[in-house]
């Protein structure tokens, strides 16, 4: 298993359900440490005895970036991390983006899919919160694809971000190749 040879960090963004937690599995199994801008906000909800859901994981974001900035969420993990090989899952601001590209080894990755693959997902992983109804899902995506001030969710302009794009359209299987390539790439 090749390592990499220089320090990484890795972020990715997409919508819900495109494949992000997959690819952080990938990676993790690569070596890289785990992390991701909804963890200070679950820990908030719970400092704050709030129930961990879908909703309140975004009101509490929204909280969190109109009290810290719109990169809180990233400087958090940037402390945590310590310089640290790493993949950090949901990223969701152009903020946040900047205050990890203050580490200069950051990279950040959109996984993109279409909706109807998304909405398949979502129904076929049945994780607590999910919604269960297509109308719901896709206008709740609506809601956060653009920012109504900095520190809404701004998936949109997040991803325009991107240094690279990862369409998981296909197989697993496809995606695992598609990973492969990327991790051969990251590790020369």
């Amino acid at each position: 298993m090749p390592t990499v040879r220089r320090h990484v960090l890795i972020g990715l963004t997409g919508r819900y359900a495109s494949g992000k937690s997959t690819v952080v599995d990938f990676l993790v199994s690569k070596g890289l440490e785990s992390e991701s801008c909804s963890d200070s906000i679950r820990a908030h909800l719970k400092q704050n005895g709030i129930e961990e859901s879908r909703e309140n994981l975004i009101n509490g974001g929204n909280e969190l970036r109109r009290l810290g900035g719109p990169g809180i969420l990233a400087e958090m993990l940037i402390k945590r991390l310590d310089g640290k090989n790493a993949v950090i899952d949901s990223i969701r601001t152009p903020g946040e983006v900047e205050a990890l590209r203050e580490r200069g080894d950051f990279i950040l990755i959109e996984v993109r899919a279409g909706m109807d693959a998304r909405w398949e997902r979502a129904q076929s992983r049945a994780r607590t919160g999910d919604i269960s109804d297509k109308e719901t899902f896709f206008a709740n995506e609506e809601k956060e694809a653009v920012a109504k001030d900095e520190s809404g969710q701004a998936l949109n302009a997040t991803a325009a971000l991107a240094d690279l794009i990862l369409v998981n359209d296909g197989t697993l299987e496809e995606l695992y190749s598609d990973l492969e390539e990327l991790w051969t790439m990251l590790s020369e």
